[in-house]
């Protein structure tokens, strides 16, 4: 069962959820009439009784309604975000304003989505990331100089999706919907340092899964051997550290906060659905060798492995 900040994802939590979305989009609304400033940055120019008609009965009572156990409730609250989601970042797009109004319906969309799923599924379906091309499975056999071409292959395609082309679309983004905040050189400085050595670290980390673990980064391609040298001494998810530290770094270095955002959320809900899988895996294929690693080795902090007294 995934644990979220502390918090197990179930049924209840999810429904829980959809109180706190009710109370917070009723909240919202009030703020709305009573505040120009709230109103002008989350609906722009558009006409706040309208979309208060439609609002008001499809989403917060919607999502009061899913919180008490209504399931149809679900297939109302649920499209209707993800299309109010959906229009208010065209808005936002194209004339500039109501940037926060999308933003926060994005969140909200997303959350909701999940929340649904969660609900009907009666539990949370974490095994479906690893599904299909994503799901576990050994490298085939092909000479270290093919496991390092491979590697290379999904390493250039991992950096141009996740750090250059997302990043530069949220970047585009923050700035046309105006919610990009100034920062000071020092900060861009710091990412470009920062960049550098979390790249190489990714290298190193891809390079010796390569070389000592015959495998590669990719799950459907994993080490034939469980990797304990190079970085893997230190910590045991070095290339998660590596992709993590690398987002934050180009968020600082383009300014953007919402970089930044996207890069520890994703570590967040890296470390909470995909790790406990991937170590599951581990343990299945590896046993003992692998327990005893990940009692001494530690999972995010590089740190000095610790050697148990016999």
């Amino acid at each position: 069962m995934p644990v979220i900040a502390g918090i197990r994802i179930t049924p209840i939590t999810a429904r829980v959820y959809f109180a706190v979305q009710a109370l917070c989009g009723a909240l919202w609304w009030v703020t709305v009439a009573l505040s120009a400033e709230v109103r002008d940055a989350t609906l722009g120019a558009l006409p706040a009784p309208v979309i208060a008609a439609f609002d008001i009965p499809l989403f917060v009572v919607g999502s009061a309604l899913a919180a008490t156990g209504v399931r149809w409730a679900l297939w109302v609250v649920t499209p209707w975000t993800v299309l109010v989601a959906v229009g208010m970042a065209v808005y936002a797009t194209a004339t500039t304003l109501a940037g926060w109004g999308a933003l926060l319906m994005a969140v909200a969309a997303g959350a909701s989505i999940a929340a649904a799923i969660v609900v009907l599924c009666g539990r949370a379906p974490v095994e479906w990331i690893v599904t299909g091309p994503f799901a576990f499975r050994t490298a085939e056999r092909v000479g270290t100089r093919g496991l390092l071409a491979r590697t290379g292959r999904q390493t250039l395609a991992f950096w141009g999706t996740f750090l250059i082309l997302v990043p530069v679309i949220a970047a585009a983004v923050e700035a046309r919907w105006g919610l990009r905040i100034d920062v000071p050189p020092a900060v861009h400085i710091a990412g470009g340092a920062l960049l550098v050595v979390a790249t190489m670290l990714g290298v190193w980390s891809a390079v010796s899964m390569s070389v000592h673990g015959e495998g590669t980064p990719l799950p459907s391609q994993m080490a034939r051997r469980l990797v304990i040298t190079g970085p893997y001494r230190y910590v045991r998810n070095p290339m998660a550290v590596a992709g993590i530290a690398q987002g934050v770094a180009v968020g600082m270095l383009l300014g953007s906060w919402m970089v930044v955002a996207y890069s520890l959320v994703g570590s967040l809900l890296w470390n909470t659905l995909v790790r406990p899988l991937e170590e599951a895996d581990l343990e299945q294929r590896f046993g003992a060798e692998f327990v005893a690693y990940r009692d001494r080795v530690t999972c995010w902090i590089p740190a000095s492995p610790v050697v148990r007294q016999v």
